[in-house]
């Protein structure tokens, strides 16, 4: 890569103490890593990987930034020592749309608001969700004709969002869809700022990116809290996730619930996390089938197996485990949730390397899901890696699409089955072909996006 400077060999890194900064590259010009890393930080992360190994350290302006990518590492700081760590500037950042929800709040109050939302996301609560996700995919099927050339990405955008607004609000956001969507879009464009030092100034400024970001999100506040109100002035269970976060209370705590504020930070956090990030792991998955006709034939021959031509539900999901498999493959190639950031709060020595205090920790799923240490032939599609006997020859966090540790994504198994549920419907009765010459590149803003969108023509299946 043209931006990043060659490995270091001498002099060695400043030590501090008995331990020292991890290797890294040099530092021609204040600003060399930050332009490298806002042009292309898959392929400056990459890169580090490739020269580097399991740490690189480099500066942003006067920002330490310190990058692992090593699954026992990455373990220490996401779970052995999470203590020692707060959310990265990227989440910080996204307080500002997402208030103090899960994704970004820390501390004590992170906990109890952890405690009023898992009864949320228990098993047999997700799985009653299971008829109204096929449901949705159904009537996507249903609007799609033979020989169409469709944006997939966009398509999967719009029945995610159908999804999460049945299954967290009870409600039909189609009339709404395209605002909504749209109203997101531009919030997510936000994240971009993370990365420029004293970004979030920017934001406080008239400019008309800030005034843009303002009305999105007043748009999306409007609709939530709207929602709360209705469910309020009900007063019943309607079998939805704003209902039970209705109804927690915090009985290991102070015996109280949720505020309408810390409902709409959770509610504005589920809807995003569960719109976004599920749309761009089925863009990418239909992507993939279309390029490795084996994998599309082994998934077509699996559903007809075990579903013979009806309706997938949320029973049918173990036999489903090539599906499965599919699924755990795309999100390795392209996993919706590409960087985790942490912020170190002390020094943090980890093997013979020094975190220092104040630094920011950087981790990539994008680039450990394709380390040849674990995954051979590492840009190759290839279920067959999600075996038991594979899975279980590879350490934990070489794999984590949706993090890990204490603050590991609550909505993990409800991101499973819909995704499971959405390719084993629509997988029956369609087949999806790229459109020759289309462009294919990830984006990476808070969600790994295909940047060009996704343009396929639609092939029905007898």
């Amino acid at each position: 890569m043209d931006t990043l400077e060659e490995p270091q060999t001498a002099p060695d890194p400043p030590s501090i103490g008995l331990s020292r900064l991890p290797p890294g590259p040099k530092r021609w010009l204040p600003w060399t890593n930050l332009l490298a890393m806002r042009r292309g930080p898959l392929e400056f992360l990459s890169q580090l990987a490739r020269d580097y190994g399991d740490f690189a350290h480099f500066k942003i302006g006067p920002q330490n930034v310190v990058f692992l990518n090593n699954p026992d590492i990455i373990k220490e700081v996401l779970v052995t020592e999470s203590h020692k760590f707060v959310k990265g500037r990227g989440l910080q950042l996204a307080k500002r749309l997402l208030g103090e929800g899960l994704l970004t709040s820390e501390g004590e109050f992170h906990r109890r608001q952890r405690r009023l939302a898992q009864p949320a996301f228990h098993r047999q609560r997700i799985a009653s969700y299971g008829r109204s996700m096929v449901e949705y995919a159904v009537r996507a099927g249903d609007r799609w004709q033979d020989g169409t050339v469709l944006d997939i990405s966009a398509e999967m955008s719009r029945l995610t969002l159908a999804i999460v607004g049945k299954t967290l609000f009870d409600t039909e956001v189609d009339s709404e869809a395209k605002e909504i969507g749209a109203a997101l879009t531009e919030t997510i464009r936000v994240w971009r700022l993370s990365t420029i030092p004293f970004g979030e100034l920017l934001e406080k400024l008239p400019l008309p990116s800030t005034r843009r970001f303002q009305a999105a999100r007043s748009r999306l506040d409007a609709t939530i809290y709207r929602f709360i109100e209705e469910h309020r002035a009900a007063g019943i269970d309607r079998g939805d996730l704003l209902s039970m976060l209705l109804m927690s209370m915090d009985d290991e705590g102070d015996g109280g619930g949720m505020t309408n504020k810390q409902l709409r930070d959770e509610a504005m956090t589920i809807f995003l996390a569960g719109h976004e990030t599920t749309a761009n792991a089925l863009a990418w998955t239909w992507y993939l089938l279309s390029q490795n006709p084996e994998a599309e034939f082994q998934l077509h021959a699996e559903l007809g197996a075990v579903l013979s031509g009806r309706n997938p539900s949320v029973e049918d999901l173990p036999k489903l485990s090539y599906t499965e498999r599919v699924l755990a493959e795309s999100m390795r190639l392209y996993p919706p949730a590409w960087i985790i950031g942490r912020k170190a709060l002390e020094a943090v020595e980890v093997d013979s390397y020094v975190i220092p205090a104040g630094s920011l920790v950087l981790m990539s799923q994008y680039v450990m899901h394709r380390d040849p240490r674990y995954y051979p032939e590492p840009n190759r599609f290839d279920p067959s890696r999600w075996s038991a006997e594979a899975k279980a020859a590879r350490p934990k966090f070489s794999y984590f699409p949706f993090g890990g540790g204490p603050r590991v994504c609550l909505g993990e198994s409800f991101a499973w089955m819909e995704g499971a549920l959405v390719v084993a419907t629509l997988a029956q009765r369609w087949r999806m072909q790229l459109v020759p010459g289309h462009p294919v590149e990830p984006q990476p803003l808070i969600t790994l996006r295909p940047k060009f969108g996704m343009q396929m023509r639609l092939e029905r299946r007898s």
